[in-house]
């Protein structure tokens, strides 16, 4: 154990002695190449983040636990159904999708996507989220004990009724830490927004990091942009993790 604590100070010191660091701080760090970053940067570009992170995520949801109940369902024809749609958005690329549905669909619709990028990103993302998010849903729907449903039966509840009122209640509880991680993760994947062309009103952080970088010839602008992803992915990271724990201490 002391030998790995030692090795990794030697390390530490090696890379403090060879870096450059007043060319890292030239090339990263140079924050007054930011300046008239501020105040789109929040006002603009993280608000289209967000607001594309959580029309991803509401898609995902909805049509996530639809899929999931397909997969459970005692209908052969809706299994397979739900089966290959999980298999064909968790094997596609998110951005090959957000791409498909950006360009493809407005020719298949004759027209703009309804809700313009904002209606695009919600359904290209939420394809893809919705894939991830059924599997989810089913492992937490076979989580809850057979008695629950079986109880509920016996007191005269339908199997909707029962489905939604007691057994999906309780399976959201027990999923509540893998559906915020996909949260995090749509947080991320929001940046492949950038390759639909978007305007100047629609630009997401990566967007504007990436415009500012090229103007400036300096990567201080990726580094602001991530630092800002960083303001939301890091407490939710913490919240999953207390909600991990907190599960486990319950169990």
């Amino acid at each position: 154990m002391i030998t790995q604590y030692v090795l990794f100070v030697v390390v530490l010191v090696v890379l403090a002695f060879t870096i450059d660091w007043p060319k890292i701080q030239e090339t990263f760090f140079d924050f007054k190449a930011t300046r008239e970053m501020y105040p789109d940067l929040f006002t603009v570009a993280l608000k289209n983040t967000v607001i594309y992170t959580v029309s991803a995520y509401v898609v995902g949801f909805v049509l996530g636990l639809v899929v999931a109940l397909m997969r459970l369902s005692s209908v052969a024809l809706y299994r397979w159904v739900a089966l290959l749609f999980v298999e064909i958005f968790r094997g596609l690329p998110a951005l090959l999708t957000l791409l498909i549905i950006g360009f493809g669909l407005p020719v298949a619709l004759g027209g703009p996507v309804p809700g313009g990028t904002v209606g695009a990103v919600a359904v290209g993302l939420g394809l893809v989220a919705a894939a991830y998010m059924a599997e989810t849903f089913r492992a937490g729907i076979q989580a809850v004990p057979r008695g629950q449903m079986e109880a509920a039966r016996s007191l005269g509840m339908s199997y909707p009724r029962a489905m939604f009122s007691i057994v999906i209640p309780q399976g959201l509880r027990i999923i509540i830490p893998p559906l915020t991680n996909e949260l995090v993760l749509l947080f991320k994947d929001s940046s492949l927004v950038s390759a639909l062309g978007i305007a100047a009103a629609g630009v997401e952080l990566t967007k504007m990091g990436s415009d500012f970088a090229i103007n400036t010839a300096d990567a201080t602008p990726f580094v602001v942009a991530g630092a800002s992803y960083l303001i939301i992915t890091v407490p939710l990271g913490i919240v999953v993790r207390r909600l991990e724990a907190r599960q486990a201490k319950a169990r």
